[in-house]
C-alpha cells in the first residue's frame, strides 16, 4: 500500500486534586444513585437490546469493546487516582462489572494483565458468561507466554502493546513486533498491533504483515522530545502525557485507509473529555463519524459514581 494514501485528506496537581476532593466528599451520594441505577440498568435481570456489531476474523463482536486501563489502575491522571481505581477493582468487582457491561449489550473486553484475569475469565465462564477478550500484550519474555495465554484466558486475539510498539519501531526493530504476530498466529488466535504513532500502522500496512486488527490510539503519546519540540505551541503547560486536540483526525485518517478493522481506542482522552455528557457524546459520535464501519472503540470504563456502562451503550447504539 502507497503511503501517498495517508496524505492530507497533565492536568496540574492541585487542580487535579481538588476534582478528586470533590468527587469522594460526594460518594455517598454517588454510590446510592450508582446502587439505584444498577438496579434499573445493566444489572438487572433483562438484557439490553443488541448493540452494533463488527467482525474480527470469524467472530462477531460489539463495536463497543470495554478497555482494562481503569480496572488495571491506570488514569492518566496521576498516582493517586491510579489507585484509587486498583482500590475499587477488586477481583471481585471486575466480575460484577463486566457481567453488567454484557448485560449492557457489550460482549467483548480487551485486558492488560493475563495473570490478573485469568481467574475472573474463568469465574466468568463458570457463571455461564458469553464475554470474548482479547490480550494485550508487551512481547516480553518475561511476560507470560503466548501459548499460555491462549491456554488461560481463551482470548479471541491477543495485540502487540501500542507503547512497546513505538519504541520498537523508533529503534529499529520493528521485525520484534512482526515475529510476535507469527507467534500469536501460530497459537490459533487473531494477531493485532497497537500503536499510538500512526506512522507504525502504516507501515504494518504498507509491508503486508498477516494482522487481523488493528488498535489505534487517537493520541500519539510516546512522542519523543525532539517530536514534541516540533508541535505547534499550547496556551497551558502540559504535564505528562501531551494530548494533542489534532491527533484523533491524524490517526482516523490512517484507519480509514487500511483494509484491517481498527479498534480506536482513548476517544475520552483518558478521562479529559468526560467533564459532562455533552463532551461524552460528541467523542463518541465523531470516533464513529471518522472511523470505518467495520471498525469499533475501545473504552475505559469507571462506574464507582455513575452509570458509565449504560451511558456509554447508548452513544455505541446511537451512532454505531
Amino acid at each position: 500500500m502507497s503511503t501517498d494514501r495517508y496524505d492530507a485528506d497533565v492536568t496540574p496537581r492541585r487542580e487535579f486534586l481538588s476534582r478528586l476532593s470533590l468527587a469522594v466528599a460526594g460518594s455517598t451520594l454517588t454510590v446510592a444513585r450508582t446502587s439505584r441505577a444498577q438496579a434499573t440498568g445493566p444489572a438487572a435481570d433483562q438484557p439490553a437490546s443488541p448493540l452494533p456489531t463488527i467482525r474480527l476474523g470469524p467472530h462477531q463482536v460489539t463495536r463497543l469493546i470495554v478497555g482494562s486501563n481503569p480496572i488495571s489502575g491506570y488514569s492518566y491522571m496521576g498516582p493517586i487516582m491510579d489507585r484509587h481505581m486498583r482500590e475499587y477493582f477488586t477481583p471481585e468487582r471486575i466480575v460484577e462489572f463486566l457481567t453488567d457491561c454484557e448485560r449492557a449489550g457489550i460482549d467483548t473486553h480487551q485486558f492488560g494483565s493475563p495473570e490478573k484475569m485469568a481467574p475472573v475469565c474463568r469465574t466468568l465462564r463458570e457463571r455461564g458468561s458469553k464475554m470474548k477478550f482479547l490480550c494485550l500484550h508487551s512481547g516480553d519474555p518475561k511476560a507470560m507466554p503466548v501459548a499460555q495465554v491462549v491456554r488461560e484466558t481463551q482470548p479471541i486475539g491477543i495485540v502487540h502493546h501500542g507503547g512497546v510498539t513505538d519504541r520498537l519501531f523508533r529503534q529499529g526493530q520493528s521485525q520484534e513486533v512482526h515475529d510476535f504476530v507469527k507467534r500469536v498466529r501460530d497459537a490459533g488466535v487473531l494477531a493485532g498491533v497497537s500503536a499510538h504513532n500512526p506512522d507504525c500502522i502504516k507501515q504494518v500496512a504498507d509491508e503486508g504483515w498477516q494482522v487481523d486488527f488493528f488498535m489505534t490510539c487517537f493520541y500519539y503519546l510516546t512522542r519523543t522530545k525532539e517530536e514534541l519540540e516540533k508541535m505547534p505551541p499550547v496556551a497551558t503547560l502540559q504535564i505528562g502525557y501531551s494530548f494533542f486536540a489534532s491527533d484523533p483526525a491524524t490517526m482516523t485518517r490512517v484507519a480509514r485507509q487500511v483494509d484491517q478493522p481498527c479498534l480506536g481506542y482513548k476517544i475520552l482522552a483518558a478521562g479529559r473529555k468526560c467533564g459532562d455528557k455533552k463532551t461524552v457524546e460528541g467523542a463518541f459520535r465523531f470516533a464513529f463519524e471518522n472511523l470505518k464501519p467495520t471498525d469499533g472503540v475501545i473504552v475505559g470504563m469507571y462506574p464507582r459514581y455513575q452509570d458509565q456502562i449504560s451511558e456509554n451503550a447508548t452513544f455505541a447504539r446511537q451512532f454505531g
